[in-house]
């Protein structure tokens, strides 16, 4: 496991689950094509996975 995980919001939650909406909030994503480093452990990873559809991950 990486260190920390690039994470950018490549799409719109709007029509998304209010779920998913939460989580990509939770994440720290407020707009498109916003990107936040986040530590990799097994809850971002969990979040990561629930909205895997609107989100682009990288490793550093």
């Amino acid at each position: 496991m990486a260190e920390k995980l690039k994470v950018t919001l490549v799409k719109s939650p709007i029509g998304a689950v209010p779920k998913h909406r939460k989580t990509v909030e939770a994440l720290g994503l407020t707009k498109l094509q916003k990107t936040v480093e986040l530590p990799d452990n097994e809850a971002v990873r969990g979040m990561i996975w629930q909205v895997k559809h609107l989100v682009k991950v990288e490793e550093v």
